[in-house]
């Protein structure tokens, strides 16, 4: 192994794991390595290749280019996820008149080696145009800070004399490929091509080789970088991060109005990162004009949009003019990208929505935002990435990046818009958060299971915060990246239903759904019902879904985007219970507490349903207690027998389960349901006095 120098790039290729040969298997390898290292290549960005031998389908030795295919990250690639071509086929493309990139595209996939491969880059043709065995295509911050200067070809040759070569930029295609493979064949010295704006282009003739003369090339570039730091990046800190506790109390009332005020088609996902490079950079003097520069790479464009919102807010100025500003920060970015895509639309695009993928506010952090978490994500690397670049293309005289053009020019390009196409179509709940109580287990697991598969962020508040956590675990190894979280609540406590809400905010920038479900259930004759009993029922079941609302409305109408509440009440909220009067009563009063929340919050675009369920015991920690027991002896049977006794009273005389109220709920939260409110839906078998109408 290679000896590190911190602030150089880690070499990380060890012979002993390194596949032998120049094929996928090595191909695969030496991408994921570079991956590994996101200033080396960023998010979904770069692409790499190898050209080897191959056998066809009749056994003849075939040239096949393997490259990176389109939409796919070489961080995580497998052998699956290059395209293979014949290269024969392609390098007759060399040295002809311009194509279009339709034309281009077109060409090349009839020049597939083997079906059903993933569509190629569009920077293919230049990993075929250099002659070179290995190629790699990289974004490093330390070059893209050098291609973001004015004087970026100078400074090239500085550091690599004539072993370097610079190209201007233009878009990615056909025309910049010949640029490149003119460059390289033309000067047989050449170890690398620095793309104006853009990034790196190296090669070897092996794989091992080319990943060395990569990680060579950035280094010396991150060498000068060093050289020449500045002593107080983006002219020094303007403001002072407020302090922790200070800024967790802001961004929890901010978030959800920056959140309601971005929402587009659909609700998005915030995420914050408030690392020491985020910090330093939002804090300081030049934040406010550098960041609207442009973007550090065309790549960036897509997840970042040209510009990030950089909001006109200072701590000393309070939590009202934050959240004032954060609403007309939306507003003012919109107008202005609205007036971007007016002045280089083509016939036929169709406007992205027009707010922030990144929104900086100084002394709290940075921002981001996407239709899922994994998208928020994205545009945070990516961001954190633009803030790197800038830093040190500063210090080396100033940063520029592709003109409004330029930009729209990448950003709705037909190949960008490609790769967004082969996303699967949102689910119904896509960019939705639902916080769901006593999701730990039974009826509450089941909704946020439901919940999660039509695309909503979960975030589980019960009492059992173990179990809540498992709950959260299970839902993202099966949904992805951030999909639920769990806090642990005692919907009797204020204090912690509001903290509940405040890690909602903070972890996804709101609430959409809210499910009350926290429940218990105690059975006795009135005359042996204690005050402790009744007021025990009372205070989670009618008092704790109170806290909830209350703190469900407060969010929601700082979201100004409506929202859903759904209430699990009981067949025991409109039938008499026999010896269950405190259940019963506390029941009853959760069902027109929420009929009198869908009055209220109708205003607002607030929903409000209830959802009457009865007699489920699979999965229920509650008849996992003496409450079985106590409804076998109401009604004069053995606990065992308990199942076949709710089901023998049902008109469908079936049992019910817990997935049963999941539909049942899913349905009121959905759009399907978005003219219900105030209404009751009874998941019962049928239970003629629980009949609501």
């Amino acid at each position: 192994m290679t000896p590190h120098t911190p602030s150089l790039p880690k070499h990380r290729w060890n012979d002993a794991e390194a596949p032998a040969g120049d094929g996928l298997a090595a191909l695969t390898y030496r991408s994921r390595l570079l991956g590994s290292d996101r200033t080396v290549v960023n998010i979904y960005g770069g692409n790499t290749s190898t050209k080897s031998v191959e056998k066809d389908h009749l056994g003849r030795d075939v040239t096949v280019l393997w490259v990176k295919g389109s939409g796919s990250d070489i961080a995580s690639i497998t052998p699956a996820g290059f395209a293979g071509l014949k290269l024969d086929e392609v390098l007759p493309l060399f040295g002809r008149p311009a194509m279009s990139d339709e034309e281009m595209t077109a060409y090349l996939d009839r020049t597939a080696f083997e079906v059903g491969r993933p569509r190629q880059s569009i920077e293919t043709l230049l990993h075929a145009f250099v002659p070179a065995k290995h190629v790699d295509h990289t974004h490093p911050d330390a070059i893209i800070a050098i291609a973001c200067t004015p004087n970026g070809p100078d400074i090239m040759r500085e550091i690599y004399g004539e072993r370097a070569a610079w190209v201007e930029y233009i878009r990615p295609g056909f025309t910049l490929s010949q640029q490149i493979g003119e460059a390289v064949r033309d000067n047989p010295g050449l170890e690398a091509v620095v793309m104006g704006k853009h990034g790196l282009v190296t090669w070897g003739d092996s794989s091992r080789e080319s990943y060395d003369k990569t990680m060579q090339i950035i280094g010396e570039a991150q060498a000068y970088l060093d050289a020449h730091r500045e002593a107080s990046p983006f002219g020094g800190a303007a403001v002072g991060s407020v302090p922790e506790g200070e800024r967790e109390a802001l961004l929890a009332r901010v978030l959800p109005v920056l959140r309601g005020a971005m929402k587009g088609r659909r609700p998005v996902i915030l995420s914050l990162d408030q690392s020491p490079e985020v910090m330093e950079f939002v804090n300081s003097h030049a934040a406010g004009t550098l960041s609207q520069v442009g973007a550090a790479c065309p790549d960036h464009l897509v997840h970042t949009k040209r510009v990030p919102l950089y909001l006109n807010w200072t701590p000393e100025q309070g939590a009202e003019a934050l959240e004032a500003e954060a609403a007309a920060g939306v507003a003012r970015f919109k107008a202005e990208y609205e007036a971007y895509f007016g002045e280089n639309n083509l016939e036929g695009d169709v406007m992205f929505t027009p707010s922030p993928r990144v929104v900086l506010i100084p002394g709290l952090g940075m921002v981001n935002s996407g239709p899922d978490a994994m998208g928020a994500e994205v545009s945070r690397q990516l961001y954190l990435r633009a803030i790197q670049v800038m830093k040190s293309a500063s210090s080396l005289g100033g940063f520029v990046s592709l003109s409004a053009a330029e930009s729209y020019a990448i950003e709705y390009w037909p190949m960008e818009l490609y790769k967004l196409s082969l996303k699967p179509a949102p689910k119904a709940l896509e960019g939705h958060v639902a916080l769901i109580t006593g999701a730990a287990s039974g009826i509450g697991r089941a909704i946020a299971t439901r919940l999660s598969a039509e695309g909503a962020h979960i975030v589980i508040a019960d009492l059992n915060q173990g179990g809540g956590n498992t709950v959260a675990e299970d839902l993202t190894a099966l949904r992805g990246f951030r999909r639920a979280g769990s806090v642990g609540m005692n919907v009797t406590e204020e204090g912690q239903v509001q903290s509940a809400f405040r890690h909602a905010a903070l972890t996804y920038g709101g609430v959409d759904i809210v499910v009350n479900n926290a429940g218990i259930a105690s059975s006795a004759p009135i005359e042996d019902t204690s005050l402790a009993m009744w007021n025990r029922n009372q205070s989670i079941l009618s008092t704790g879904y109170f806290l909830v609302a209350r703190e469900a409305f407060i969010m929601m109408k700082r979201q100004a985007t409506g929202g859903n509440l759904v209430f699990i009440g009981s067949k025991n909220s409109v039938a008499a219970g026999k010896n269950a009067a405190a259940y019963s009563a506390a029941k009853a009063a959760e069902l027109h507490l929420a009929r009198c929340l869908a009055e209220e919050g109708g205003a607002a675009g607030l929903r409000v349903n209830s959802v009457l369920p009865d007699g489920i015991l699979a999965g229920s920690s509650i008849w996992d207690g003496k409450w079985r027991a106590e409804r076998a002896a109401t009604y004069g049977i053995e606990p065992g027998g308990l199942e076949e006794f709710y089901r023998n009273r049902t008109t469908l005389k079936v049992n019910v389960l817990p997935e049963d109220v999941a539909e049942a709920v899913y349905w009121l939260a959905s759009p399907a349901a978005a003219k219900t409110t105030g209404g009751v839906i009874t998941v019962d078998g049928g239970v003629p006095t629980a009949y609501v109408r």
